[in-house]
């Protein structure tokens, strides 16, 4: 197996189909096994973006023995996202632009100057636009000889990626790993003792990065608390809103803190490239010309940080419906795995104060809470009338 692809976890099948395609792209077999455009899908955690750059690394890789070895200069570079055929585009903001995707295009009909292609990995191409899509088409219909598109999506509905584009690409499924496979790369990966991996592998949904965060991290097991804690507090109308509102804040200041030294260490670049702390004549007025530059950077951040808020809020609202679906097993007596295992006592209580019924309906306003936030609702409003609704089915 090619060493590069030791980073996936539970992806036994997309590992051979990966190592097979990155052979045959060495020996110029762009065919049936090996083609100019891919599409990555999986469910959060599965790591449908590592995969996509673990084969990026695997068809620039110059060992002349092992394919993807993990270890030469074109590995490690591609890896750590500094090298000079890779374009990696991840989103920060709400969507992936059409300046952006234009100039990602005219960078991938460029001919490779260090590497062997040169690829553009598409992290969440979910958030392409319409315009943006259709700057990538193009590309995608009639891609240059020696370039390759690795698309990132969460799966292949027309809702995550546009049908034009997913019928031009070969499609990689990717799987949620197994509790057992993410609880190993715990215990052999980060040093974690067996009770804690085990523990965070079997409440973090299927999401390796969120199970080491969880084991690790007490700030990330608080907010988990938290979201769980609305399903309690729902209840009882006089704590109900109370805790949306230290919820909506809890993300707005995740987001902050997240990216704060990100948004300072790009301002003080900007400011330097622009000419500030300069003692020439003209640096002055350089830095008084260049107010639109910044404020375009300033709106860049404000929508990373919308995102990043809006993610948090998500996770939370992913976390309480799995809780909600457990009160739902266990009130039909179902012995199916619970997504909250730590937190039977509390799912059996919900299962003992409602109805099958309302807990559908609990679910279902949950899953519109998380449809109006991707609709840009103001979260509080969002969760403001999720929570009343989970109140009343509850009463």
């Amino acid at each position: 197996m090619a060493r590069v692809f030791e980073r996936l976890v539970g992806q036994h099948e997309v590992v051979a189909e990966l190592s097979d395609a990155a052979a045959a792209a060495r020996e110029g077999d762009i065919g049936s096994r090996m083609t100019h455009s891919w599409l990555f899908t999986g469910p959060p955690g599965s790591g449908r973006s590592i995969a996509a750059v673990c084969f990026a690394a695997a068809l620039q890789c110059t060992d002349p023995d092992v394919i993807g070895c993990g270890h030469c200069h074109a590995c490690t570079t591609t890896l750590h996202g500094t090298h000079g055929d890779v374009r990696r585009i991840v989103p920060q903001g709400l969507s992936i632009s059409v300046k952006e995707m234009r100039e990602v295009v005219q960078m991938a009909a460029r001919r490779p100057t260090t590497g062997t292609w040169q690829i553009v990995v598409i992290e969440d191409a979910d958030r392409l636009g319409e315009r943006a899509y259709n700057a990538l088409l193009k590309a995608v219909e009639e891609p240059p000889a020696r370039t390759i598109f690795l698309l990132c999506a969460p799966s292949v509905d027309p809702e995550d990626i546009a049908v034009t584009i997913r019928s031009r690409c070969r499609h990689v499924a990717l799987v949620t790993p197994k509790p057992a496979d993410i609880a190993r790369v715990l215990r052999e990966n980060d040093g974690l003792d067996e009770k804690t991996a085990a523990w965070a592998a079997s409440v973090g949904g299927g999401h390796v990065g969120r199970a080491r965060r969880l084991a690790t991290d007490p700030e990330a097991r608080e907010r988990r608390q938290r979201a769980l804690g609305i399903a309690k507090a729902a209840l009882r109308p006089a704590t109900q809103y109370a805790v949306v509102e230290e919820l909506v804040k809890a993300a707005e200041s995740d987001a902050v803190q997240i990216n704060a030294d990100r948004d300072e260490r790009e301002t003080d670049e900007l400011r330097t490239s622009l000419g500030a702390g300069g003692t020439g004549k003209g640096a002055a007025g350089a830095l008084r010309g260049s107010a639109g530059v910044l404020k375009e950077l300033e709106q860049r951040q404000k929508s990373r940080r919308t995102r990043t808020g809006r993610d948090s809020l998500d996770r939370a609202l992913i976390d309480l419906a799995g809780l909600y679906r457990d009160a739902l097993a266990q009130s039909y007596g179902a012995s199916s795995t619970m997504t909250h295992p730590d937190m039977e006592d509390q799912a059996r209580g919900l299962a003992s104060v409602s109805t099958p019924e309302s807990l559908l309906q609990c679910i279902e306003a949950i899953l519109r809470c998380r449809e109006a936030l991707e609709m840009n609702v103001k979260p509080k409003f969002a969760v403001d009338a999720m929570v009343a609704t989970l109140g009343a089915a509850a009463r």
